[in-house]
Parts: C-alpha cells; sequence; structure tokens
C-alpha cells in the first residue's frame, strides 16, 4: 500500500512540475510580449524640439482616456499635431507592439468604427516611442484632407486612441 501511495505521489508531482513549468512560459511569454516593445522603444522629442515645433502647427487635437475604444491598457493622452510634412505627439500612449499611426476620413472612437473605415484611412508608419513620438508624413500624403488622426495595434487589432483634427 506504501509503495501504491509513493507511486501515486510521484506521478502528480512530476505532473504538477509540468504544469507549473508550462503555467511559467506561457505567463513569460505574454509578459515577453508587453515589456518587449518597452524596452526596444525610441527615445521621443525632448522638450525643446516640442517648443521649436510649437511654431509649425497647422491642426492640432487631444488624445483622450475616456474614449469608448480605449481601457486601461489601450489608450493615448496628450496633444497631437500635424503639419504638412510631420505629425507628433506631446503626449503620451500605452505601451504595446506594432503600433500605427493612421490618418482617417472621420472621426472614431472604438474598433468597430475604425474597421469600417481603415481601408479609406490612411497609414502613416509605425510608432517607435510610447511619449512624445514623431513621424514624418509620406511625400504623396495631404493630411489637410483627413479630419482626424488614429493609433492603432497591429498585431493585435486593437482600438489604441483617436483625436479630431481642428
Amino acid at each position: 500500500m506504501f509503495q501504491t501511495m509513493l507511486g501515486f505521489a510521484r506521478r502528480h508531482i512530476i505532473l504538477f512540475g509540468v504544469a507549473k513549468f508550462s503555467v511559467g512560459v506561457f505567463v513569460g511569454f505574454v509578459l515577453g510580449i508587453y515589456f518587449l516593445p518597452v524596452l526596444i522603444a525610441q527615445d521621443g522629442l525632448d522638450q525643446a524640439t516640442l517648443a521649436e515645433l510649437q511654431s509649425k502647427v497647422q491642426r492640432s487635437g487631444e488624445f483622450r482616456r475616456d474614449l469608448a475604444g480605449s481601457d486601461s491598457f489601450h489608450w493615448g493622452e496628450g496633444r497631437v499635431m500635424i503639419n504638412d510634412r510631420r505629425v507628433w505627439l506631446d503626449g503620451k500612449v500605452s505601451p504595446g507592439p506594432d503600433y500605427r499611426l493612421y490618418l482617417t476620413p472621420q472621426f472614431v472612437d472604438d474598433e468597430a468604427g475604425f474597421l469600417a473605415i481603415k481601408n479609406s484611412s490612411r497609414q502613416i508608419g509605425p510608432i517607435r516611442a510610447f511619449s512624445n513620438f514623431s513621424l514624418m508624413l509620406p511625400e504623396d500624403v495631404d493630411a489637410s484632407r483627413y479630419p482626424a488622426i488614429l493609433i492603432w495595434c497591429e498585431a493585435f487589432g486593437e482600438f489604441i486612441t483617436a483625436a479630431e483634427l481642428k
């Protein structure tokens, strides 16, 4: 009887060890997906550059945390500004992988709204900094034709934030 109980305990200890290892690998993978972009993020614009660009603003908008599609893991806050050559943010966005900046033909504040207009939106490029980022506009983009701007996570199909440009 003792041998039977010992064999049962050994099997369950091994199974418990395998389960712990599997859970650890999964948790490590998920944390890696979240923290890798933070670790390799580029530095954003410094305050002197932001002040210099302030005189070149043609239109601007506000990223807010309280949009319908934003949540505690997907948000942006601050003033996004644009001119005929560049888009930049004086603020921050939640860290995450594969963020893309889009100019959109209308303001939307959630995932479903963006998916409905994604084909008519213009992707500007990847966001590599999570505070005070800056992107150059492609030569063929007329930013004045787009009344709104949006950040989207391509890897997970998640809405991050958006703003109307005025």
